[in-house]
């Protein structure tokens, strides 16, 4: 309890509504064990960071033989050889013709590049996003995401940035429950956005492939082809935020994979380095190099460490196929939580891709009345029964499961059945 006491003391935590209290000793795989020795099944993975397992062996190795060599040498003012490996093996890597990359310290970092490279590039200084989406939580990141609830009290945020619905096909205000029309609606209020809501000078449309904080919202198929094809004709760039949803999280390596389009930027962080610091904003090279001496710059921005790690993440996930791992371990997942949907009125909705599911409670199925406090109470059980979970959504009621994708299937067993109990607790009281 004396960690606990020395956070309510010393450490700002006023911005959550309260600290899980689980204190934290050290973890392995999909593992955490706290200070008294008990183990937790960890289904939230420090919200979607840790994919290729908790302190996995060649990434720690990795880490620990570059920090013997150097921790720190301005990246931008010298030439470092992992940060140019890591670099070529991203271009590698990513879907299309991305590039050349500008590296960060976290994914607020990694899209404030991403949005000052589309106006250097561009000319243009006007953006298009979603509603429910969530970007950072800087004034420019805060500027582009869509959820009052973690933009409240921040304002006045950034002019110029129109936003078009999200293609959340649960909650839509189009009265529709196909996908398809969905899809086609939703593009087309991109384009509406961009005709009625803004200057004609847009720079990007900025998207999560699937939107993490608003509720683990899966687009239809073909929703992105349709926006890029209202992008296309403006002359629009398309960037893509892939902090959440990257690195195998959603069964490919990268979500946006699953819709078949190109972005003109993407942004990663969170999962690239296994819970090392590090984002990364790759770029088209000529959309890259728009940027002029002095206009950009970061100190700590490809720390050896973090790179050195993030080269071996990256390597574990093709040698382990962890892209296929959160595939197969989330179609069961989904199959079961779709069952349990069956039994219980608590549940409104099951979606996701990959091993980033979202369980959305109701308190009333007709009216989909949001259920946090059952959410709450449903993430304080699994806690007490062994198992970490996640909650969120516009409203928090939003159960989420985004566990390490080497959770074994024991494990997944596990949380699972301790969710199924918690549903039956919570629905009783």
């Amino acid at each position: 309890m004396e960690t606990i006491q020395k956070y309510r003391e010393y450490v700002c935590t006023s911005f959550v509504a309260a600290v899980e209290p689980v204190v934290v000793e050290r973890a392995s795989g999909a593992t955490v064990v706290d200070t008294s020795g008990r183990e937790y099944i960890d289904c939230f993975a420090g919200i979607a960071v840790t994919n290729a397992g908790h302190c996995h062996p060649k990434v720690v190795a990795a880490a620990k033989a570059q920090a013997d060599k150097l921790v720190h040498a301005a990246s931008y003012v010298y030439h470092v050889p992992v940060v140019a490996d890591l670099a070529e093996r991203l271009a590698q890597i990513t879907p299309g013709a991305l590039k050349k990359t500008f590296f960060g310290n976290s994914g607020a970092e990694g899209i404030e590049t991403a949005l000052r490279m589309a106006k250097a590039y561009t000319g243009r200084n006007e953006f298009i996003a979603l509603t429910h989406s969530f970007h950072g939580r800087t004034v420019g990141t805060l500027s582009v995401t869509g959820n009052m609830l973690r933009k409240k009290r921040g304002g006045p945020y950034l002019p110029g940035v129109a936003f078009a619905p999200a293609p959340y096909l649960y909650r839509n205000p189009f009265g529709t429950d196909d996908p398809e029309v969905l899809a086609q609606r939703c593009a087309d209020m991109v384009e509406w956005a961009i005709k009625y809501q803004t200057s004609g000078n847009v720079a990007a449309f900025i998207a999560e492939p699937v939107l993490g904080e608003g509720g683990i919202i899966v687009p239809p198929a073909n929703y992105f082809r349709y926006v890029k094809e209202v992008l296309d004709r403006y002359g629009i760039l398309f960037i893509v935020d892939e902090v959440q949803s990257g690195f195998g999280r959603t069964g490919k390596l990268f979500a946006i994979e699953h819709y078949g389009v190109e972005p003109d930027i993407m942004v990663m962080a969170k999962g690239i380095a296994d819970g090392f610091p590090l984002s990364a904003c790759i770029a088209r090279a000529e959309i890259a190099d728009a940027f002029q001496p002095g206009e950009h710059l970061s100190t700590f921005g490809g720390n050896p460490v973090s790179c050195a790690a993030a080269l071996a993440n990256i390597e574990v996930m093709l040698e382990e196929d962890l892209p296929g791992q959160a595939a197969r371990k989330g179609e069961q997942a989904l199959a079961q939580l779709r069952e349990l949907a069956a039994e219980h009125e608590l549940i409104g909705d099951v979606r996701g891709l990959g091993l980033m599911i979202g369980v959305e409670l109701v308190s009333d199925r007709r009216t989909k009345q949001p259920a946090a406090k059952q959410a709450a109470a449903l993430r304080a059980y699994c806690r007490e029964h062994g198992v970490l979970i996640g909650v969120g959504g516009q409203e928090g009621n939003v159960v989420r499961f985004q566990p390490p994708l080497t959770i074994t299937w024991e494990q997944l067993e596990r949380a699972l059945t301790v969710f199924a109990d918690g549903l039956r607790t919570v629905s009783r009281s």
